[in-house]
């Protein structure tokens, strides 16, 4: 079925097939997955490739352990673009949860978290991925808004269009909000802010 689908009726289908997954029907993520598989191993890739080298977990891995979470009996999505809003979500917390497994088996190791103009990235180790997500807690808890937006932007890898067509709301305002965000981050992380 899905090999029939074009590119045209994509978006369609995914959210055809998404509310069938939400009303029980168990046989849709199975037709759900060639829909938004390439899809997900590029952003499941783009993580990786923002990690250390020779990290232990590969983007098929991480695509495959957050797609388990993903269709777990009881999800709901409302179309596609909210799909991949807790896509990036699922795939945040199979590395977080990953790097808290490394973060116990060896403990120690120095926190780097760089930013630049367009993203920032936990590169060299477990404890910086967790030092991004327990900021990111922080800044969810004051406002979720500006914590979904870096969500999308850091674990989704979406651009700022992508963002604001995912979260519904103008590209001014992501673009105002990825600015408090990075502050936020900044303060919370104790880094210099990046030079723009």
């Amino acid at each position: 079925m899905a090999a029939m689908t074009s590119s045209a009726d994509q978006p369609a289908a995914t959210t055809r097939l998404l509310r069938a997954m939400g009303a029980g029907d168990a046989a849709a993520a199975e037709q759900l997955l060639p829909l938004v598989y390439a899809e997900l191993h590029r952003l499941a890739a783009r993580l990786m490739g923002e990690e250390r080298a020779g990290h232990t977990l590969q983007a098929t891995a991480l695509l495959h352990e957050a797609y388990m979470r993903l269709v777990e009996p009881g999800a709901e999505y409302s179309d596609r673009s909210h799909f991949f809003r807790v896509a990036a979500k699922a795939m945040r917390h199979v590395l977080v949860d990953h790097a808290r497994a490394r973060a116990a088996q060896k403990r120690g190791g120095g926190r780097r978290v760089d930013l630049d103009s367009e993203a920032f990235a936990a590169r060299d180790d477990a404890q910086s991925l967790l030092a991004v997500d327990e900021a990111l807690g922080r800044l969810q808890a004051l406002d979720p808004q500006l914590g979904q937006l870096v969500e999308m932007r850091f674990f989704g890898g979406l651009d700022n269009a992508a963002t604001a067509a995912g979260l519904g709301i103008s590209l001014r305002s992501v673009e105002r909000g990825w600015r408090l965000a990075r502050a936020f981050l900044v303060r919370e992380l104790g880094l210099l802010p990046p030079s723009e």
